[in-house]
């Protein structure tokens, strides 16, 4: 057992024991691993944890035994690339620019002027990896290892094949040099993330492991398909087999940390970068939002409430749900907390420390509101009321809604307009979204706030 471990377990004895709990900021060998894991597309309804039965989740529904499950967990663009800028950064991405997918261009990525949640930790001696879809620039500066990691293995676009030898493969990078990687690339990443574990267990390290899966293009291997036969729908079919491939490579990681006697003192995120893609009706990748109303690209719930899931045995009770209203830009804040790192008034973070929340010590809810702007799409939460304009084509409509108001604690599914009925909390809602729009919206690609 290394130094870190045995630290540790005269820690957890502490702990376990009925002692004081562990400080966050312990000598440098006590710091906890990090881990940030990212599904891609995922519907809200296609885990375990929030009642799946037609695909097991194995591996992500231990990991909610053992720690906590946000039932209101948020992300801050229902879109792929402005989620990562903001997970990334601890920021509302309107701050700098980074509202929509980048489109290409030298110039378009996540603005040098940001700082990553990679950077912080590499700071505060963290060895720093990512495995996996980047999709926050393709320009050499904006490259992965420009943005404060150490290691990179994996592609730097919005979506890829799955199996990179049908297409492609040179996009597969390890660094900045084609890996020549022949696996299909859920494995792939899963095998990766083991190595990183493996190469880096002996100090603390910040893994950052956001998969492609379950986005398009529906690609499965043969195994997989086999094992949902069952399932009459060729697209749901293959989402299982897709999710059921990210699910176990979670499980080897998970099986590694325990192996190496680190799994105590890791801390584990895990969100969705945004709902499932389930416009008009139909599913572009088989998924399922129920029982949550709208779709990846709306700011409808079905668009950007997640699953949002944590875990670390050494501080974090195990089998707790958390209901007070969360968002993927609390992760930055949080994991520095656990690291030990006080973060600067400068820095401007709009992500707030979880941890005194997920252990009963604060009983106030984290934010007084969350907000969204995507566009000509906004949405404010605000306590159970959520004020919402979205867009109406994901539902065969055309253009914007008009304003509507939801009372989520009775309508989780956003059925029952109450804009006509309570005009004044219309005007209040609309009053604090108004007012962040001002101090916290910048142009597009490249501005400041």
């Amino acid at each position: 057992m290394n130094t870190r471990n045995v630290i540790l377990s005269c820690a957890v004895l502490a702990f376990t024991s009925g002692g004081v709990s562990p400080p966050l900021a312990h000598a440098a060998e006590a710091k906890p691993n990090i881990i940030v894991i990212v599904g891609d597309d995922m519907g809200y309804a296609d885990v375990g944890a929030h009642g799946c039965k037609d695909i097991p989740t194995p591996n992500l529904d231990a990991l909610v035994k053992a720690g906590v499950r946000c039932t209101n967990g948020y992300v801050s663009g229902p879109y792929c690339s402005p989620t990562r800028a903001g997970l990334l950064t601890g920021r509302y991405q309107t701050r700098f620019g980074h509202e929509f997918n980048p489109g290409g261009g030298a110039n378009i990525g996540l603005p040098l002027t940001e700082t990553t949640l990679a950077d912080r930790l590499k700071a505060a001696g963290y060895v720093t990896g990512m495995v996996g879809k980047w999709h926050l620039g393709a320009a050499e500066k904006f490259h992965p290892q420009k943005r404060g990691f150490d290691e990179f293995f994996g592609f730097l676009g919005g979506a890829h094949s799955y199996f990179p030898a049908k297409g492609k493969a040179e996009t597969i990078l390890r660094g900045t040099k084609p890996a020549n990687e022949t696996e299909y690339l859920t494995d792939a990443f899963g095998r990766e993330a083991v190595a990183f574990v493996d190469r880096n267990k002996a100090k603390p390290f910040f893994l950052y492991l956001p998969f492609n899966a379950v986005h398009t293009p529906m690609h499965a291997t043969e195994g997989g398909l086999k094992k949902f036969e069952t399932i009459k729908d060729n697209t749901r079919r293959t989402y299982a087999a897709m999710m059921w491939a990210m699910d176990e490579a979670i499980g080897k990681l998970l099986a590694k940390l325990k192996d190496e006697k680190l799994e105590q003192n890791t801390l584990i995120f895990f969100v969705s970068d945004n709902g499932g893609p389930t416009m008009q009706g139909t599913t572009i990748n088989g998924s399922v939002n129920a029982p949550l109303r709208g779709s990846k690209r709306t700011t409808l719930e079905g668009g950007i409430r997640v699953p949002f899931f944590v875990k670390w045995p050494a501080r974090l009770p195990a089998n707790k749900l958390y209901d007070n209203p969360v968002i993927q830009i609390d992760i930055l804040p949080t994991a520095l907390a656990a690291a030990g790192v006080e973060p600067k008034a400068d820095w401007k973070l709009d992500g707030v420390n979880l941890l005194p929340h997920w252990t009963g010590e604060m009983k106030t809810a984290p934010h007084a509101a969350l907000y969204w702007r995507f566009g000509q799409q906004f949405a404010i939460r605000k306590g159970d009321w959520k004020l919402v304009r979205y867009d109406t084509a994901a539902e065969g409509g055309k253009g914007p809604s008009p304003i509507r108001l939801y009372s989520l604690v009775d309508d989780i599914g956003e059925k029952s307009d109450l804009a006509a009925t309570q005009p004044d909390k219309v005007k209040e809602l609309q009053a604090a979204w108004d007012k962040w729009n001002t101090g916290n919206v910048a142009p597009l690609w490249g501005g400041k706030k």
